[in-house]
C-alpha cells in the first residue's frame, strides 16, 4: 500500500519514511505544504501522514481541501501543538486519527494501522479470508496456518486485496499502490506479479474478473482449479 508523508522536519520525516518501508509499505515523502497537497490530490495513496505546520500551505488547509474536493484517504495528523482546542480543530477537518509529537513510531505504526483497517470495515487487527490470514503488525501472511514466503511487492500485493477483499481492485489501482511516484510503473507488471503469488498459493484465493480487475471473495475456495 503506498502512503504519502508530509513533514518540513527532514528527521522526522526520514524516519516515519524509514519505518513505513520496514513495514512493507510504498512511500512518497514531501516536505512543503503545497507540493503535498497537490500530490494527495491527483494521486492514489492508502493513507496519508501529515504535519500541521508546515511551509506555503498548513495541514489544517490542506485536510480541509482534499475533504472539500472529495478526497476519502485516511489522514493521520502529527503536530506539536498540544491543546485540546487544536486537536478538535484537525478532527473537525476531517482528521481519522492525531498524534502529538515527540511519538513513539511503534504508537504511529499501530495507529495507521488501525485507521487503514477502519477505511476498509475491518475491525479486527487479523484479516481473514477462507484459510488465508493477513497479520499486517509482522507483516506475515499465512494460509492453513502456515506462512508463506513472499517478496516486498508480492506482500504488499495480497495485502492490499486482503484489506480490500470483497471488492474488485482495478488493475490501475494496484499498480498505483505497489509502487512509488518515482518508478516507471510498466503495463503488464501487475499481471507477472499477480501469476508469481498464485504459483505460491496452495488455493485458490485471487480471482480475476475480466475487464475489472482482481478480488479476494470473503468466503474463497479452498483448492486450486
Amino acid at each position: 500500500m503506498r502512503i504519502l508523508v508530509i513533514e518540513d522536519d527532514e528527521r522526522i520525516r526520514d524516519d516515519v519514511s524509514a519505518a513505513l518501508t520496514a513495514a512493507g509499505y510504498v512511500v512518497d515523502a514531501q516536505a512543503d505544504g503545497e507540493e503535498g497537497w497537490y500530490l494527495g490530490d491527483t494521486e492514489a495513496y492508502g493513507a496519508a501522514i501529515l504535519d500541521l505546520g508546515l511551509p506555503h500551505m498548513d495541514g489544517l488547509s490542506i485536510l480541509k481541501r482534499w475533504r472539500e474536493a472529495g478526497r476519502e484517504l485516511p489522514v493521520l495528523v502529527l503536530t506539536a501543538r498540544g491543546s485540546w482546542s487544536e486537536r478538535v480543530e484537525g478532527i473537525d477537518a476531517g482528521a481519522d486519527d492525531y498524534l502529538a509529537k515527540p511519538f513513539r513510531m511503534e504508537e504511529l505504526m499501530a495507529r495507521l494501522r488501525a485507521i487503514l483497517r477502519r477505511s476498509a470495515g475491518h475491525a479486527s487487527p487479523v484479516i481473514k479470508a477462507g484459510e488465508a490470514e493477513l497479520d499486517p503488525r509482522q507483516m506475515r501472511f499465512s494460509v492453513r496456518g502456515v506462512p508463506l514466503a513472499l517478496s516486498p511487492q508480492e506482500y504488499r500485493l495480497i495485502a492490499y486485496l486482503m484489506l480490500n477483499k470483497g471488492r474488485i481492485v482495478p488493475q490501475q489501482e494496484l499498480a498505483e499502490h505497489l509502487q512509488s511516484l518515482h518508478f516507471e510503473r510498466e503495463s503488464n507488471a501487475v499481471e507477472v506479479l499477480i501469476a508469481r503469488v498464485r504459483r505460491k498459493l496452495p488455493i485458490a484465493l485471487i480471482e480475476t474478473r475480466r475487464g475489472f480487475g482482481y478480488t479476494i471473495a470473503d468466503t474463497p475456495e479452498t483448492e486450486k482449479a
